[in-house]
């Protein structure tokens, strides 16, 4: 087995998750994409804004319910920016591009951890508040679950590339206190259950993924893999929800890229999108040969 996968292969009927390797780093969020600003002394007639504006592609939930709340999801999925789709009634996030955006959170924190993402889990739902903590739901109307770094922006004066400056704080400064706000503030029981069950996919199949992640990746990424956990992080939720969640591969693809243009950097959606298509076909073929391998009476 390399050594430059998430973890190393071990006898020990349960997958071990072994990272301290950065005891001190910055927290999830701060991977951010930072804004870059290109200012032009000739004013523009407005801001030239390139991320993509395509609605996100919703998940599914295990097994049984997958297809009708995948068609849910899809009917209620708005434009960019709307928040009828994300929030519910009682102020939470309820949409499943928030469990897979929690699930990536508590994957790369228990990495950094070295302990077991369900049991971190468990523990940051059920951890109790500070005393006097008070979270403003307001903010989640605001949070954008498909932000993404995209090409500089260009201005026109240096007045909007300041309120841009600023726009791009407040909007990093909401970010960091959604992800670090108590679970139960923030998602609804369906995105915490929805991202236990794929923690828990992730957890079950985390050896026999690892193995998988060694074949698919680039060579680069497996001589700096203390610098890809992140995006390792995102192929193994995918790999799980794939394996063992059940939802269309095509939106798992799609929602690992979306993360991985959201949290990652430089060519990593690209990259990811390759091992997963090639994942994909690999897993698909072995699955259409089973049956005939079984012996004939």
């Amino acid at each position: 087995m390399e050594a430059c996968c998430l973890c190393s292969s071990s006898s020990s009927p349960k997958p071990h998750l072994s990272f301290n390797i950065f005891p001190n780093s910055s927290p999830f969020c701060a991977r951010r994409h930072p804004l870059l600003v290109s200012f032009h002394p000739i004013p523009l007639k407005g801001l030239i804004l390139s991320p993509s504006s395509r609605s996100s592609l919703q998940i599914s939930p295990p097994f049984a319910v997958a297809e009708a709340l995948e068609q849910a999801a899809e009917t209620s999925a708005s434009p960019r920016g709307a928040s009828s789709s994300k929030v519910d009634k009682s102020g939470r996030f309820c949409s499943p591009r928030a469990a897979r955006e929690l699930a990536l959170m508590i994957a790369y924190a228990a990495c950094l951890e070295g302990s077991d993402p369900v049991r971190l889990f468990d523990k940051r739902v059920n951890a109790k508040r500070e005393p006097g903590y008070v979270f403003d739901k307001a903010i989640l109307l605001q949070y954008d679950h498909m932000s993404f770094g995209g090409a500089p922006v260009e201005v026109g004066t240096e007045e909007e590339a300041e309120g841009l400056m600023l726009q791009n704080d407040k909007d990093s400064a909401n970010e960091a206190e959604v992800l670090s706000a108590p679970p139960k503030l923030v998602y609804n029981k369906f995105v915490l259950r929805l991202t236990r069950n794929i923690l828990v996919a992730v957890v079950d199949r985390w050896n026999d993924h690892v193995r998988l992640i060694a074949k698919v990746i680039p060579q680069n990424w497996k001589d700096e893999p203390a610098a890809r956990i992140l995006e390792l992080c995102i192929l193994h939720l995918a790999m799980a929800e794939i394996t063992s969640i059940g939802t269309r591969h095509q939106i798992v693809i799609n929602e690992a890229v979306d993360l991985a243009k959201r949290f990652c950097d430089g060519c990593a959606p690209r990259v990811i999108n390759g091992c997963l298509r090639t994942f994909v076909k690999e897993y698909n073929t072995v699955d259409t040969v089973r049956p005939s391998e079984a012996p004939t009476a």
